[in-house]
């Protein structure tokens, strides 16, 4: 199979829960025995609301951790701990780094994560991987919303049905199929490198499809 004419085919991966650990639920457990409070309230207190608000950049940041460290009753030392438990010293798959890296020999290559605006910045060893990175507060729309997918194909120059998009969330996957790309749900490294390598067995000329 070859790609639309003139495109490349593309990789769309999602960041946190695939690439880079999900450091909620350690979060979740120590602070919700920490607050005398369920891990479920603990959630909520830091995320209910974000997804129309920091996540799409309509808020930053520490105004975001402001209505955090009410709700939660905090204090500026313990928000800072908090942050750090959530975001600092991020963990990798270096597994799959290296082969969102490989593949770029052969198709477009994108992160898409939803992310707060202080995220980047904690990224910096990760998204060299890809030739690009979209981060939703940057774009002000999030995943599942069809416009991160189109922006980020858009930016690849690489059209849907020449796409396969890896997302740790159901809804995610099912958007972007929507929209005609393939779809996988990342469940763990081995089945998601298994879905890379398929992928990439597609499109064995890509290579001399590029512009």
């Amino acid at each position: 199979m070859s790609p639309a004419r003139g495109r490349r085919p593309a990789l769309l991966m999602d960041l946190g829960g695939v690439v880079v650990e999900d450091k909620l639920p350690a979060a979740s457990a120590k602070w919700a025995a920490r607050l005398g409070i369920s891990e479920r309230d603990f959630v909520t207190a830091v995320y209910a609301g974000n997804d129309t608000e920091v996540l799409v950049g309509r808020m930053d940041g520490p105004q975001w951790w402001s209505v955090v460290r009410e709700r939660l009753g905090l204090d500026a030392a313990a928000v800072t701990e908090l942050r750090d438990d959530l975001a600092a010293d991020p963990v990798y798959d270096q597994e799959l780094l290296d082969a969102v890296a490989a593949l770029r020999a052969s198709a477009a290559t994108a992160f898409v994560s939803n992310a707060w605006p202080d995220a980047r910045p904690h990224l910096g060893a990760v998204l060299p991987a890809a030739e690009v990175a979209v981060l939703s507060c940057e774009v002000g729309y999030a995943k599942p919303d069809p416009r991160i997918y189109t922006h980020t194909l858009d930016l690849l120059d690489a059209a849907a049905s020449d796409a396969l998009f890896v997302d740790d969330v159901a809804r995610n996957v099912e958007a972007a199929r929507s929209l005609g790309m393939t779809g996988h749900l990342h469940t763990d490294s081995a089945s998601t490198l298994a879905a890379l390598d398929a992928f990439a067995s597609r499109f064995p000329r890509a290579s001399e499809n590029r512009p």
